[in-house]
């Protein structure tokens, strides 16, 4: 027996019983809920607090960037970026139903919410522009986008967690 083969007896690397695939998995969902449209969850947090003065304004400010930044985004590329996407989750989703590649399934799980996450942030990006909303209900959506995030991080964690479980229990044991 080789080095290499030495190595991947001891590391299993399939994704779902990889370690490493659950820490990318609690990251990206922290790092997601952390940063609300772009801007980080502590600041919305301290203009709260503030109501008036200069940690709301610079939120009003970040906000407004970042508002303009998607929806410039959308104007411009919005079209391609769905057309890829998509295909790109289409392949995946293919490779992982019907083919059943394990890869594919585990980054299915990784990238497909974040899918449904791009489109909430860009329907509350649009609102905000639209309705031009500023101070504490600005604040308050804020608040709100970063729930309907959270939900959809919990929802896809548990997801992931009980078929995860499902591979690592029942089709764990067939042989290839």
């Amino acid at each position: 027996m080789n080095w290499y083969d030495t190595v991947f007896e001891v590391i299993d690397m399939r994704s779902f019983s990889n370690l490493w695939y659950w820490i990318v998995l609690a990251v990206l969902w922290s790092s997601v809920s952390h940063w609300v449209l772009g801007v980080p969850f502590d600041m919305i947090m301290r203009a709260r607090r503030e109501k008036e003065g200069a940690a709301m304004i610079d939120l009003q400010d970040l906000v407004r960037i970042n508002v303009n930044r998607i929806l410039y985004i959308a104007e411009v590329s919005g079209s391609w970026v769905l057309l890829f996407g998509s295909a790109a989750i289409t392949a995946l989703g293919l490779m992982a139903v019907f083919y059943e590649v394990e890869f594919a399934q585990a980054v299915l799980l990784l990238v497909g919410p974040l899918g449904v996450l791009a489109l909430l942030s860009f329907r509350t990006s649009r609102h905000i522009k639209r309705t031009g909303i500023e101070g504490e209900e600005l604040v308050r959506r804020l608040m709100r986008h970063r729930f309907a995030t959270q939900m959809i991080g919990v929802l896809a964690i548990f997801v992931t967690a009980m078929f995860g479980m499902y591979q690592n229990l029942y089709l764990g044991t067939v042989p290839f």
